[in-house]
């Protein structure tokens, strides 16, 4: 699949080429300043007359390029020449137009492209445009206070030498990129009775042996430098199904001069973290429900969980219910199947990271409010 197109996705198996992926990625991508009133966007698509023709002043946009955004955002924008503009950057840029609503992108292109350059003329601030990959993937605020970069293969240089440091033998678990998100997973399996010993045994004692057998405790990094997301890390419980993310998400915003150096020492917080999030786990285990179903589904609704996969998430726990006392920690860990219900039905890597932010909310709510006698409706 070529890296032009909007749908654009890879995998990584092995740290070393994630990175080297990244530092060239870094090398190939221009950032550039310029005023947002100098800005000039165009249609492009199939209808247009720049679609056949911008191949011809552009030698580094190819036809397929073109033909991706013709069939995709339908946008050119003129900088000192035209290029074409990927789906990640329509949010940046009609930020930078300050305008918004769900019609803008119901506008045929012709009409779309005169909106957005009535707004920009009107605006004397700069903008700062990420050229990567044949196209325009954002439009970021002009201003060092609104917009830091923070290169992404300066970012995962600075995890793997922290957990070097912090957490000796740790493995890469998988990596993952597309336009708009890259994210990687380590597992630290040297430090796992040192993370994860108490809560295994309190496993043991609940006569889920065999799930405390797999779990290994991990990392997840995250980040997006088209505007989808701040550098995060979060705490990771690795071994089972899919990966199950415990605690909050530790953020630097590209923002305010933001440095790597600020992310490294986010870094030290999060592993600290982790003994505060297994002990939230340890908790739920204590925490028994009357109505566990009614909870699941109180729970899944406030935490905004996405309906058709938690009402099917739901059905799977109500019909797997026995005679025994459930837990908290139960209706946690089949919380859990949404993730892979999305997954399986092709969810964005972006919305599915998300969702997985959301479910870890669950671990702070006071699960007794939610112990419903009567049924709720989703």
């Amino acid at each position: 699949m070529r890296k032009c197109l909007d749908s654009f996705h890879t995998s990584f198996n092995d740290f070393e080429t994630m990175f080297s992926y990244h530092e060239n990625q870094s090398k190939d991508s221009v950032w550039c300043r310029t005023a947002v009133k100098n800005l000039q966007v165009a249609p492009l698509d199939k209808t247009s007359s720049l679609y056949g023709t911008l191949t011809k002043f552009a030698s580094n946009v190819s036809e397929e390029a073109v033909h991706d955004t013709a069939d995709n955002l339908g946008l050119a924008i003129k900088i000192n020449r035209y290029y074409p503009l990927r789906d990640t950057s329509f949010k940046s840029l009609t930020d930078r137009a300050k305008i918004s609503g769900s019609a803008l992108p119901k506008l045929n292109k012709p009409d779309l492209a005169k909106v957005l350059n009535s707004c920009l003329k009107l605006h004397s601030a700069n903008a700062l445009l990420l050229i990567r990959d044949e196209k325009i993937s954002a439009a970021h605020s002009g201003d060092e206070k609104d917009y830091s970069v923070l290169e992404i293969n300066r970012l995962l240089e600075s995890i793997s030498d922290k957990l070097t440091e912090r957490f000796p033998g740790h493995n890469f678990d998988s990596g993952y990129t597309d336009h708009s998100m890259t994210s990687a997973s380590w597992s630290l399996p040297g430090q796992c009775e040192e993370i994860l010993g108490t809560y295994k045994k309190v496993l043991d004692s609940k006569g889920k042996s065999a799930m405390a057998a797999k779990l290994m405790p991990g990392i997840r990094f995250c980040t997006s430098d088209t505007g989808m997301a701040s550098a995060k890390t979060a705490a990771l419980l690795l071994g089972l199904t899919y990966p199950i993310h415990i605690g909050g998400m530790l953020a630097v915003e590209h923002r305010g001069q933001a440095k790597i150096e600020d992310f490294t020492k986010n870094l030290d917080m999060m592993f600290a973290q982790f003994g505060n999030a297994i002990s939230m786990l340890e908790k739920l285990t204590e925490i028994y429900l009357d109505y566990p179903v009614n909870a699941m589904t109180a729970i899944c609704k406030k935490l905004s969980m996405p309906k058709k996969a938690a009402l099917e998430a739901i059905a799977m726990f109500e019909g797997s219910l026995g005679s025994s006392a459930v837990t908290a920690h139960d209706i946690f860990m089949a919380m859990q199947e949404i993730i892979f219900i999305l997954r399986t039905e092709g969810i964005s890597e972006g919305k599915l990271l998300l969702t997985e932010e959301n479910l870890a909310r669950a671990l702070t709510l006071r699960w007794s409010d939610f112990d419903y006698a009567k049924a709720v409706n989703y």
